[in-house]
């Protein structure tokens, strides 16, 4: 079996789409869900996330819709994006992080169009993943998700899906053929040329500030 991260967050609709072609891997991969928290990562790395800008905001929205239709899943936005993740996170980690539990809060969050901010939602799903709500607020449950999220800093995740293959990072819903043709050679990511682009020195940069 081959290992896998899957460093992912709820607010992300690219998170569920990329959920939605887990079976386009291989079968012998491996999955370790690790729910991070997107704006400590934009917050790490100093970024605006896409619904930050209305333009791009107004793109995603888009887009997202199309791709959905184009891969023929269910999905409808939220009643309010973006909205706050924590309680789903820490009910996923106080779940196990487990696939059916996963796939559960995927499921409620965008295909519903209802709101994640509503108590009563969160509630019956904790009930039908037999959580006690409690362990939400729980220290090492809010202590897995800081870690997790600082992991993923530290190995240079940027944003939300990316998967982990030895150490090579995957970003995007659409990023899961490469990480298939990573996992079945290699060489389709370490090779001459990419060595020579990891290298490649920034000619001009912007002014900031």
């Amino acid at each position: 079996m081959r290992p896998v991260i899957l460093w992912f967050d709820f607010v992300s609709p690219y998170s569920y789409l990329a959920h939605c072609r887990l079976g386009e891997l291989p079968a012998d991969v491996t999955l370790d869900y690790r729910p991070v928290l997107f704006a400590g990562l934009l917050d790490h790395w100093g970024m605006k996330g896409p619904a930050e800008l209305a333009p791009k905001r107004r793109y995603t929205y888009r887009a997202t819709h199309w791709t959905a239709k184009a891969l023929g899943v269910p999905f409808r936005y939220p009643a309010g994006h973006p909205f706050n993740p924590l309680p789903w996170l820490r009910l996923a980690i106080a779940a196990g992080a487990t696939p059916q539990a996963i796939r559960r809060i995927f499921e409620s969050l965008w295909t519903t169009g209802e709101d994640p901010a509503d108590a009563a939602r969160l509630a019956a799903v904790a009930k039908e993943l037999d959580v006690d709500e409690a362990m939400l607020a729980a220290p090492e449950v809010k202590d897995t998700l800081r870690r997790n999220t600082a992991q993923a800093a530290a190995h240079g995740v940027f944003g939300v899906p990316t998967f982990e293959a030895d150490g090579e990072l995957f970003w995007g819903a659409d990023s899961i053929g490469w990480l298939a043709a990573f996992l079945a050679d290699p060489s389709f990511v370490r090779n001459p040329e990419i060595e020579r682009l990891d290298r490649l020195p920034v000619s001009a940069a912007r002014k900031t500030g």
